[in-house]
């Protein structure tokens, strides 16, 4: 014995297959007379109507066999490109020094080696991956106190070695430039002095996050092998400073 809602649903479909039917006995009058059979063919198989649904179909010359899944509707091949974030970084070389008077008078004299980076503001030096090089390193130190400081990795192609320095008013400000979309689960903005970050688009991968470092009692370096090619941001943020402008001491160079 059938339920009677069983029976409901089964002439439901028997009336929609009917009706397939008689589209394509309609339109057999309508196309040449080697498509007809064809079309007559296709409206035998009903596609899959609901998640999980599959409907296998074998070809009468080949053999071959195709499937049709209701769930690739939402699948990537069909369009629905997933973010993803980038690859992990491996954590770099840092070290300081205590020569701060000669660092300073050496560089102090040395051209594009010293900016003041004013309160509220993020200077972020843009040092593109050099094909003489196999690493970055980086020192600074500031006159008086102290700064955030950060290493970021831009996973994009380098068309200049030139190196780049960007101002913005904020970290906030300076995400609002990139035109790159966001990674799923961004990091808010907050007080460098805990360490958290601004949200930084999904190309970027993280070699060291912003923290204040005390730059103004010793010389803050470091180093990271090239990951690939790219751009490296280092991100001097005096963001959390309201009154003080701060005096930055930098030197950036490659090995290999």
């Amino acid at each position: 014995m059938v339920a009677p809602v069983r029976e409901d649903v089964t002439e439901d479909q028997l009336k929609a297959a009917g009706a397939v039917e008689a589209q394509a006995s309609v339109e057999q009058e309508l196309l040449p007379a080697d498509q007809a059979p064809v079309l007559s063919k296709m409206a035998k198989y009903h596609g899959p109507q609901r998640s999980g649904d599959i409907v296998m179909i074998q070809s009468e010359h080949t053999g071959a066999i195709d499937i049709l899944s209701a769930d690739l509707e939402s699948a990537d091949l069909l369009g629905d490109h997933r973010k993803v974030s980038p690859p992990l970084m491996a954590p770099p070389c840092i070290w300081t020094f205590a020569k701060m008077k000669e660092f300073k008078s050496k560089l102090g004299k040395e051209k594009n080696s010293r900016l003041v980076v004013k309160r509220g503001e993020v200077v972020t030096i843009r040092v593109p991956t050099h094909p003489e090089g196999k690493r970055v390193c980086w020192e600074f130190a500031t006159d008086d106190y102290d700064i955030g400081f950060g290493v970021y990795f831009d996973w994009t192609p380098v068309t200049s070695t030139d190196i780049t320095v960007q101002v913005s008013d904020s970290s906030e400000d300076e995400d609002d430039d990139e035109e790159e979309e966001e990674i799923e689960d961004p990091v808010p903005a907050g007080d460098v002095e805990r360490g958290s970050r601004s949200s930084l688009r999904g190309r970027y991968g993280e070699v060291m996050p912003v923290y204040r470092r005390d730059s103004h009692r010793d010389v803050q370096a470091g180093s990271h092998d090239y990951p690939g090619e790219g751009i490296y941001l280092l991100k001097f943020d005096n963001s959390y400073s309201l009154l003080r402008n701060k005096t930055l001491y930098f030197h950036i160079y490659y090995t290999s």
